[in-house]
């Protein structure tokens, strides 16, 4: 099952996305331009297999929720998120709002 959640971050809405799996379930949280995700992310792969891409995202691991994903610290930013003023340790929450 997929489920589309409007959140409000400081008056601004971005939307949540939950794709429940079999034994596991991918969150993300996406801007208009990049997103944060949980560990599934393959920072790498956007890194040296899409940099001309110029993908703005994060991810954040041991998350179970989009409050989860919100609030935890980024394990992994993209060359391009790191270009944004994006880094790791940051929360979710504050990469969203630089992604904004």
């Amino acid at each position: 099952m997929v489920q589309l959640q409007p959140l409000k971050i400081e008056g601004h809405t971005v939307l949540g996305i939950e794709v429940k799996l079999p034994k596991t379930n991918l969150l993300v949280i996406t801007t208009d331009k990049g997103y944060i995700m949980c560990g599934a992310l393959d920072v790498e792969l956007l890194n040296k297999r899409l940099p001309d891409r110029k993908i703005v995202a994060g991810r954040a691991v041991g998350v179970r929720t989009l409050s989860d994903l919100l609030e935890a610290p980024l394990e992994m930013v993209t060359l391009e998120g790191e270009a944004q003023g994006i880094t790791p340790g940051m929360s979710g929450r504050d990469a969203l709002l630089k992604m904004l």
